[in-house]
C-alpha cells in the first residue's frame, strides 16, 4: 500500500486526454483510508468533456474543473510534488472554457440587443404618442379649414350668381332667341333661309322652319307691346305654323310643299298676305307710341315696296317668280328685324 502511494506521489499517476485515473485519499493521521474509484472525462456531444460520477449525473465544466482542482490540491498536500493537469487536459479545459466564454459573450450581446430594442420601443411609443397628438391637431385644423371653405364657397357662388344675374339683366331675350340676318339673296332667321331660287332650290322643310320662327317672333313682339291683332291670330306651330282668321274661323297655312308652280295653293298665299297684314298692324301700333319709329320697307295688301327704287314685290307665290318672292321675303324679314330692335331697346330701358 505504501509502495503504491509512493509511486502515486512521485508522479507515476497517468493523466491523459481521454481519462484521468486518480486515487482520492482522505488523510486521517497521515494515511489513506479508502481508494476513490477513478473519475472519467468523456466528450459529450462535441461540446467538451462531461464528468460522470457514481450516480451517473452530468456536471458542468466549471464544476469538473473545481473538483479536479480540489483533487490535485489534496494530492499536492500529501506529497512534496505538485500534481497539475497534463498539457493536453489543460488545453482541452481551456478550449471548453473559451467556448463557454464565447457563449456567454453571445448571450451578453443578445441581451444587450434586446435591451436596446426595448429602449427603442419605449422611444417609439413616445414618438407615436407625439405623432398621434400632431395628427389630432391636423385633423382639427382640417375641420376648421373645411368649415371656412364652405363659407367662402358660398360667398363665391353668391358672387358668381350675382354676376350671372347682372349679365342676364343686360341680355335681351329677343336678341338671344331670334337672329335675323342674310345669306346672299336670302333673308335668314336663326340660320334658316326664307326663299327659293332656280339656282338654289332651298328645301321646303327649311323654308317652313323659317316661317315657323318668323311667326313665333312676331307673335312674341305683339304680346310684349300688348297688341291684340285685328281679324287674325298668329299660331306658332313649328314647321306647320298658321294664321287663324277669327271672323271665318279658318286656318291659313304658312308652310308649303312640292315645287314652285304658277298655279299654287291659294291658302298658302293668303296666309302669307295675312301675316304681312299682322306685321303692318304691329308697325302702326308702335308708331302710335313712338312717332319717330319707321320701317325701311312699306307694306300694303300683300306687297312690299322698296322706297329707293319704287319697285313692289308680292309675298305670294302665284303668278310670281322665285327671285321676286325671295326678295319680298328678305324685305319682310328686314322690317321684322327693325321691329325687334325697337322692342329690344324699349325692353332694356324699362328693365334698367
Amino acid at each position: 500500500m505504501y509502495l503504491y502511494l509512493d509511486l502515486l506521489f512521485l508522479g507515476y499517476i497517468c493523466i491523459c486526454t481521454c481519462c484521468i485515473c486518480v486515487s482520492v485519499v482522505c488523510t486521517q493521521a497521515g494515511s489513506l483510508d479508502r481508494l476513490v474509484p477513478p473519475a472519467r472525462l468523456t466528450d459529450s456531444g462535441g461540446n467538451g468533456f462531461t464528468l460522470v460520477g457514481e450516480s451517473g449525473e452530468e456536471t458542468s465544466i466549471s464544476h469538473r474543473l473545481q473538483v479536479t482542482s480540489q483533487l490535485f490540491d489534496m494530492l499536492s498536500d500529501n506529497s512534496q510534488v505538485d500534481h497539475p493537469l497534463c498539457e493536453e487536459c489543460t488545453d482541452t479545459l481551456l478550449e471548453n472554457m473559451e467556448q463557454q466564454l464565447e457563449l456567454a459573450e453571445q448571450d451578453s450581446q443578445e441581451y444587450q440587443e434586446y435591451l436596446t430594442m426595448l429602449n427603442n420601443e419605449t422611444e417609439d411609443t413616445s414618438c407615436l404618442s407625439t405623432l398621434e397628438h400632431e395628427l389630432n391637431q391636423l385633423m382639427l385644423e382640417e375641420t376648421n379649414l373645411m368649415k371656412e371653405l364652405q363659407v367662402r364657397s358660398l360667398d363665391s357662388q353668391l358672387r358668381s350668381t350675382q354676376t350671372q344675374l347682372e349679365k342676364l339683366k343686360k341680355t335681351n331675350v329677343f336678341n338671344a332667341t331670334f337672329h335675323i340676318w342674310h345669306s346672299g339673296h336670302f333673308g335668314t332667321i336663326n340660320g334658316f333661309r326664307l326663299g327659293r331660287l332656280p339656282s338654289v332650290p332651298v328645301d321646303w322643310n327649311e323654308v317652313n322652319t323659317a316661317w315657323g320662327q318668323t311667326v313665333l317672333l312676331l307673335s312674341s313682339l305683339c304680346r310684349k307691346i300688348n297688341l291684340v291683332l285685328n281679324k287674325y291670330k298668329l299660331v306658332p306651330y313649328g314647321n306647320f305654323s298658321y294664321v287663324k282668321v277669327l271672323a271665318e274661323n279658318k286656318d291659313l297655312p304658312l308652310y308649303g310643299s312640292g315645287g314652285f308652280k304658277l298655279i299654287w295653293d291659294t291658302k298658302f298665299d293668303a296666309g302669307m298676305a295675312a301675316f304681312l297684314d299682322c306685321l303692318q298692324q304691329f308697325k302702326e301700333e308702335v308708331e302710335r307710341g313712338d312717332s319717330g319709329f319707321c320701317l325701311p320697307y312699306d307694306m300694303e295688301k300683300g306687297k312690299i315696296k322698296d322706297p329707293a327704287t319704287g319697285n313692289s314685290f308680292s309675298v305670294k307665290i302665284q303668278f310670281n317668280s322665285e327671285e321676286q318672292w325671295t326678295k319680298a321675303m328678305k324685305y319682310m324679314l328686314t322690317n321684322l328685324k327693325w321691329g325687334l330692335a325697337w322692342v329690344t331697346s324699349k325692353y332694356t330701358k324699362s328693365s334698367n
